[in-house]
This record gives C-alpha cells, structure tokens and sequence, in this order.
C-alpha cells in the first residue's frame, strides 16, 4: 500500500463501476492526472475525466501511468492484470478515505476498498480484488485474489474466501467458514457452512442451488 511515484492514474474501464473507483481516487488526491481507457470508442468522458483511449495498446502507458482495473467481472479483471504484471505496470491500491482498515491488515495490488468499509485486524486482501461500499470483514480474514465482496456484504472472523468468489448484497458468512473459489453468494444468503465446490449459494441457510 506504498504511494507511487507516478502523477498519472490511468483506470480501465469507465463505466459504473470505473466512476466509484476513479471517485476514491479523486478523493485520495495523490495524482495531478487522472483518466480512463475504454473499449467502448463512443466514450469521451466518464465523471468528467478524460478517456483517452482503450486497451489495445496497454504498453504505451506503463512508464507514466499507474494502472487500475475497474472491471466488475471477476475473470476479466484478473486477465486484464495479468497482462499488466507482464508488462510490469505499477498497479496501486485504492482506499477510499472514509474506510476504516485495522492494524495487520495487508491488502495486494489492483485492490479497491470502498466507502464505508471496515476490515478489522490482521486480515489479507489478495490481489485485485473488490471490497464494495458498507461491507465488512473482520479479524484474521484471509480475501484471495480477484473476489468481489459486494455492498453491505458481512464476513465474521476467521473466514477464507477463495479466489473469484463473487459475495452478493447483503450476505453473511459466519465465522470460521471456508467459501470454494468461484463460489457464488447470492444476494441476502447466510453462510453457516463451508462450500466445498464452486456454484450458486442461496437462501438462509445457503444451500447450493
């Protein structure tokens, strides 16, 4: 979570979601430039910023630019940067202001953290991963790479969440549970059991639908 030394943050992705994301980084105000790539060609401007081209030609901004990818789909998003690690592009964490992060706590590169979000001690965030607005996570967490935790998303203490899962709004995952990568949470479910294999989750208790 070390500051770059850039001045420029350039954010793949300009739609809903690249909007929160280019908003933490406004707010963080640690760059004098920031802008978005789309593939989308008819974009011009998203949250008043300037997209200035698309990702066909990632390389041309590696040496001025730090990179994030604001995609929401979480296998785009860790293809996209994986082919950024390649070309060893600097690849910051976004933590909106208003988020409270506990001590111990170790969040990798390409990660956003969201308004209102509480990650309690000595948990790690992988990389890439999105942790959405009002979600919480707390103590002795361990959040693999390339996960989206929705808003208003709970996670008790102790809990493993394996790569790629996607948690919907409002779930709740009990403590000392342990969630298969590519598990997904459905909206509102309550977690009591680890999930052994990837699939859809649902209800209260969730169940493999």
């Amino acid at each position: 979570m070390n500051k770059s030394e850039k001045e420029k943050l350039l954010i793949i992705g300009a739609s809903g979601h690249g909007k929160v994301v280019a908003d933490i980084a406004l707010k963080m105000n640690e760059w004098q430039r920031i802008a978005f790539l789309d593939d989308d060609e008819i974009l011009k401007k998203s949250l008043s910023l300037d997209v200035i081209g698309n990702t066909k030609n990632l390389k041309e901004y590696v040496d001025e630019w730090d990179i994030f990818v604001a995609i929401g789909s979480n296998s785009t998003r860790e293809k996209i940067q994986e082919t950024l690690d390649k070309l060893i592009a600097t690849i910051p964490v976004l933590i909106h202001p208003r988020a409270v992060i506990g001590e111990e706590v170790e969040i990798a590169e390409g990660t956003v953290v969201m308004g209102g979000v509480v990650i309690n001690s000595s948990t790690k965030i992988g990389r890439g991963c999105i942790i959405n607005t009002g979600s919480t996570i707390d103590h002795d967490n361990f959040i693999e790479d390339f996960v989206h935790i929705s808003p208003g998303v709970h996670l008790a203490g102790t809990v493993k969440v394996g790569s790629r899962c996607w948690l919907g709004i409002g779930s709740i995952v009990s403590n000392n549970i342990s969630l298969h990568r590519d598990s997904k949470i459905g909206a509102g479910a309550v977690m009591v059991k680890d999930t052994i294999e990837a699939g859809l989750y649902i209800g209260l208790p969730a169940r493999r639908a």
